[in-house]
């Protein structure tokens, strides 16, 4: 397998290995079944077991290199085609890499979506206690601030997610009130000032 020289960088990049998760990387020339001959010989000598239903491609390359590659299920005219079991992902349709979506022309908005539904019935849920103000302060924390940090660093928030996220914890900070009686950028600020 050739994977891939990235300038300014000594060594070629060819697999990542994370806990139990492995990235590889094969070029246009590298043959998939030449990695799924490396992997039954390993899982044979090692007596792992690799999940190969568990195995997403990201075709990388031109347009019309990724649409070939979808269309074929080939890396290479050289290569037999690739299981119908394993997903290859056209664009705009991310993969979950360690946390984070990765893909070709995917929108950065759509994996918050299901953490922004998450944070906001977890909110209905604690409204029903009619928590204190410090009350609320804690959950805000935990939930929020706990649901959307690793995503955040992972991969930044958009703008629009922001300002989604605010909105959503000025109304279960306030009840829902039109006019809060502390702005903002005031109930933001450290308790001693």
């Amino acid at each position: 397998l050739t994977g891939y020289n990235i300038p300014g960088i000594a060594n070629k990049l060819i697999v990542n290995l994370y806990a139990d998760d492995t990235t590889i990387y094969l070029n246009e020339n590298d043959k998939y079944s030449d990695l799924e001959d490396i992997l039954s010989r390993w899982c044979l000598a090692s007596g792992a077991k690799f999940n190969m239903e568990k195995t997403e491609i990201i075709p990388i390359g031109s347009k019309q290199h990724r649409d070939r590659i979808i269309l074929t299920r080939q890396l290479n005219p050289n290569d037999p085609p690739i299981d119908n079991a394993i997903r290859i992902a056209p664009d705009g349709h991310p993969i979950r890499s360690l946390g984070a979506w990765i893909g070709n022309k995917t929108n950065n908005t759509t994996p918050w979506e299901p953490i922004l539904d998450k944070i906001n019935s977890t909110f209905n849920r604690w409204k029903k206690c009619h928590p204190t103000l410090a009350g609320k302060q804690l959950i805000v924390q935990m939930f929020a601030g706990g649901m959307t940090q690793f995503l955040t660093k992972a991969q930044g928030m958009p703008k629009n997610v922001e300002t989604a996220l605010t909105k959503m914890i000025r109304n279960f900070i306030w009840d829902n009130k039109r006019s809060p009686p502390i702005s903002l950028e005031q109930l933001q600020r450290p308790k001693e000032e």
